[in-house]
C-alpha cells in the first residue's frame, strides 16, 4: 500500500510518500498559515491562498502516485476563529478532508515517529505551538502543547530579545526536569539547526538523522543569529532562506527549553509528525 501524508502547519505544508514499509521521500513549502494569527485570531485569506494552493499540489502529486491520502493540521487551523471555514475551503478545492488534531495527539504523533516504541522525550517547536513529551516505561508521564511557535513568536515580539524572553518564560510554566535522558527535537527550527551545524545545503535525512545539537552550541547560534541581518542570515550554509527570519526567536526558545529541562543536548529527528502519523492510521 502506498500513502501520501500531508501535514498542514502553522509554518509550513508538507508531504511524505510512503511505500513498502519506509518513507520515499518528504516535500515541503513555506506559507505561513499561522502569519498574523496571534494579532487577529484569524486565518489571513492571503495565507490561506497560498497553503490551499501547496495542499492541492501534494493531493495531486499523491493521487498521482496512487497513494491513499491523509492530511492533518495542527495549531494554527485548531486556535483559529475560522478554523472550520479554512477546512471547509480545502474541502471545496482539493476534496480532501482535515483531521484537526489537538495539542495533545500532536504530541503523542511525534512520540510515534521519532521515539515508536522506545523510552525518552520529544520536543517539538512548531510554527505557532510547541509540544513537549516525556516517555518512561512505556508511558507517556509529561505531555504538554505550549502556546508559542516560532511564527507566534516572531509576530509578538519581532527581533526584541527582551521581549522574546519574556514571552518564552511566561509560557514555559511547570516544565520537568529530563537530566540524562534521550530527547529528540523534531520539525523545522530543529531541522534548519541541524542543517547549520553540517553547513548543508541539500536537506539529506541519512545526514542529518541524530544529529546532537549541544545548550552550549544552540546558544551561541541564537547569538549569532541575532547579530546578523536577515541578507546574512540567509547566507550562512545550511540556512532555509524561507526560515531565516523567524529562526533567531525560535532558537532562542530551544535554547530556554533546554536550560529549563537541565538538558545538555538534544538530538535531531528527520521521522516525526508524518510517520507518527501514519503509525496512528495503523493502529485505528
Amino acid at each position: 500500500m502506498k500513502y501520501a501524508i500531508i501535514d498542514i502547519g502553522s509554518n509550513s505544508v508538507r508531504l511524505m510518500l510512503w511505500a513498502d514499509g519506509k518513507t520515499l521521500y518528504k516535500k515541503v513549502k513555506t506559507t505561513r498559515l499561522g502569519e498574523g494569527l496571534d494579532a487577529t485570531g484569524k486565518i489571513s485569506p492571503l495565507s490561506a491562498e497560498r497553503t490551499v494552493q501547496a495542499i492541492d499540489e501534494f493531493v495531486a502529486e499523491g493521487r498521482e502516485a496512487g497513494a491513499k491520502i491523509f492530511a492533518f493540521a495542527t495549531a494554527a487551523v485548531r486556535s483559529a476563529e475560522n478554523g472550520a471555514e479554512f477546512r471547509n475551503l480545502v474541502q471545496r478545492r482539493t476534496g480532501i478532508d482535515i483531521d484537526v488534531v489537538s495539542g495533545k495527539d500532536e504530541a503523542r504523533l511525534a512520540i510515534l515517529g521519532a521515539l515508536g516504541d522506545l523510552d525518552g522525550g520529544i520536543l517539538d517547536i512548531g510554527g505557532a505551538s510547541t509540544e513537549i513529551s516525556l516517555v518512561e516505561g512505556g508511558k507517556t508521564n509529561f505531555s504538554r502543547s505550549f502556546n508559542v511557535g516560532a511564527v507566534r513568536l516572531h509576530d509578538s515580539c519581532g527581533e526584541d530579545i527582551k521581549a522574546l524572553s519574556s514571552r518564552i518564560e511566561a509560557e514555559l510554566i511547570s516544565l520537568p526536569r529530563a537530566t540524562g535522558k534521550r530527547v529528540y527535537a523534531v520539525g523545522g527550527t530543529a531541522s534548519t539547526l541541524a542543517c547549520l551545524k553540517h553547513e548543508l545545503n541539500v536537506y539529506d535525512p541519512a545526514v542529518l538523522q541524530d544529529t546532537p545539537l549541544g545548550i552550549r552550541w544552540v546558544g551561541d547560534m541564537a547569538k549569532l543569529l541575532f547579530s546578523l541581518s536577515l541578507e546574512e542570515r540567509k547566507g550562512l550554509r545550511g540556512m532555509d532562506p524561507a526560515r531565516a527570519d523567524i529562526l533567531a526567536g525560535a532558537t532562542l526558545l530551544l535554547q530556554k527549553i533546554m536550560e529549563k529541562m537541565g538538558l545538555d543536548e538534544v538530538r535531531f529527528s528527520d521521522r516525526d509528525n508524518l510517520e507518527g502519523y501514519l503509525a496512528l492510521m495503523e493502529l485505528k
